[in-house]
């Protein structure tokens, strides 16, 4: 089974607290690192463990063949957290994990397509039985929406001059692979950028990465699901690794903490606002010198943790 180490994992665990009768969600198992620890501490609970990528369903299950009988397998998008838990009959939970970030396999496994280091065709799907594909954007999707999609989610400052030189590109040959597409990238952009610490292509794979697998829409929905199913003093813990997501799952627990919207010298409340949510630490948690010592990919998460009131 391919390496994967579970980011943040002590403090999600810790964050948690975990009842043994109680009933929690991963909506991101991934190889079931968080899953794991999850599940060793149950008795009587039950662990219900969503996934996009079957083949993660899979080795997880081997992996966690032990704690069988206490975990549900759903194969399935966390943004329909509602119905899926409606349709196992669960009403509330005592908590949620949702780790954003893609998963080492993912990413080291080149036949995926989700690394700009070794070539492989056009994929980037986490769900790989979806439409939509990186060559279906790379070479389908207007000119237009490529710029606003490098721009928007990668944050890529040569948004347009890439978006140019992928159409292009592709009006003499479809863009096939992940290496054709890093040349193409990398031709658009001027030597001090190609110098710069971060690989050229960063920036436009996440931006792909996430049109691909609609990823900030998802974050969203599950934002405005899941406090809904939380039991009062259940927890939810997010893991984000870009501010795109942070900043989605920042205002999403604002929304629910503070987001009354009388003005303020008004003596009381007449918005109808009820707290629903609060947030366990102000800050986001970050990981720390140890663990990114032996897992540098772990650098730029973020948990934040909100409490069911």
């Amino acid at each position: 089974m391919p390496e994967h180490k579970s980011v943040l994992l002590h403090e999600c665990i810790e964050n948690l607290n975990i009842k043994p009768d109680g009933i929690y969600v991963d909506g991101t198992l991934g190889l079931g690192g968080h899953s794991m620890e999850i599940a060793k501490r149950l008795t009587t609970g039950r662990l219900i463990a969503i996934d996009q990528d079957e083949t993660a369903i899979e080795r997880s299950k081997a992996r966690l063949a032990p704690w069988a009988e206490r975990i549900t397998f759903v194969h399935g998008n966390f943004r329909s957290l509602g119905k899926i838990l409606d349709d196992l009959g669960i009403d509330r939970v005592n908590g949620m994990l949702f780790d954003l970030g893609v998963s080492s396999p993912q990413l080291d496994e080149a036949e995926r397509g989700f690394s700009y280091m070794a070539d492989a065709p056009l994929d980037m799907r986490m769900d790989q039985s979806a439409p939509v594909t990186a060559w279906t954007v790379v070479n389908t999707w207007p000119e237009r929406e490529l710029v606003r999609i490098l721009r928007d989610y990668g944050e890529e400052r040569y948004a347009n001059r890439i978006a140019g030189n992928i159409v292009r590109a592709r009006e003499k040959k479809p863009v096939e692979t992940t290496l054709e597409l890093v040349d193409i990238i990398k031709s658009a952009m001027p030597g001090a950028a190609l110098r710069e610490k971060q690989h050229p292509a960063k920036r436009s794979f996440q931006a792909i990465r996430i049109a691909v697998n609609d990823e900030l829409a998802a974050v969203r929905e599950m934002m405005d699901t899941a406090p809904d199913k939380l039991r009062v003093g259940g927890r939810l813990c997010v893991i984000s690794f870009h501010s795109l997501e942070d900043r989605i799952v920042k205002t999403g627990i604002a929304r629910r903490e503070h987001g009354c919207t009388c003005p303020r010298e008004a003596p009381v409340c007449t918005c109808g606002f009820v707290q629903t949510l609060r947030s366990v630490s102000r800050k986001p948690i970050l990981p720390g010198e140890e663990e990114l010592e032996c897992n540098p990919r772990a650098r730029s998460a973020k948990l934040r943790v909100a409490e069911r009131v």
